[in-house]
């Protein structure tokens, strides 16, 4: 997959170096989009996890390879795609020597907005997909639960379709197999709709 992180946020002081908010402190290092430059399709995720942060790279981890699953079912190239995170540093809690994901706090979703409205601007993809509420927020400015949200046209205040579904991570979550299996292919039929939506 081609990078183009930096291409896209040169125009302003890269996420390396931002001091927006605390979460520097404690990530191992900023984790910006990677993916096409011209992607007509754009996924968004909440943030980097455990995985990502040592990375330096979006959706490597067990939600990661899920999506690259789907993607690979629904008939899209993950290559020809961008991927990227609402948030680029990692929000966890330290559990003994474990790093457990934290949901990001709503100023630090806003600290951060300012990298992923410059990720859209540069990609102008023709449909974003947003993975779980956390991202859904940071796209379209409202907070919806995704079962509305799938219900609605959404559009981003660029201008570009949105469609919202659940992060891989609600499939790897869910206790029960048949709400795996259902979470799954909803988010299976959600990666086709939006497919279909940017004309590829």
């Amino acid at each position: 997959m081609t990078f183009a992180g930096n291409a896209v946020l040169r125009e302003v002081d890269a996420p390396a170096t931002c001091r927006r908010c605390d979460l520097w402190k404690s990530a191992t290092q900023a984790v910006v989009g990677e993916g096409r430059p011209d992607a007509p399709l754009m996924l968004v995720g909440e943030q980097p996890g455990d995985e990502e942060d040592r990375a330096g790279r979006p959706f490597v981890g067990p939600a990661g390879r899920l999506l690259r699953q789907l993607l690979d079912e629904a008939g899209i190239d993950p290559a020809a795609t961008f991927l990227t995170n609402a948030v680029k540093h990692f929000s966890f809690e330290l559990r003994g020597k474990r790093r457990l994901h934290k949901t990001p706090s709503q100023r630090e979703m806003e600290a951060c907005n300012i990298w992923l409205r410059k990720e859209i601007e540069g990609i102008h993809p023709k449909v974003i997909v947003t993975l779980g509420t956390t991202a859904l927020k940071a796209v379209i400015g409202e907070r919806l639960a995704i079962i509305a949200a799938r219900e609605r046209t959404l559009v981003s205040p660029e201008g570009i379709p949105v469609i919202a579904t659940y992060h891989p991570s609600a499939v790897l979550r869910a206790p029960a197999p048949e709400q795996k299996d259902q979470l799954r292919r909803l988010l299976l039929a959600d990666l086709r709709r939006a497919f279909g939506l940017s004309g590829e």
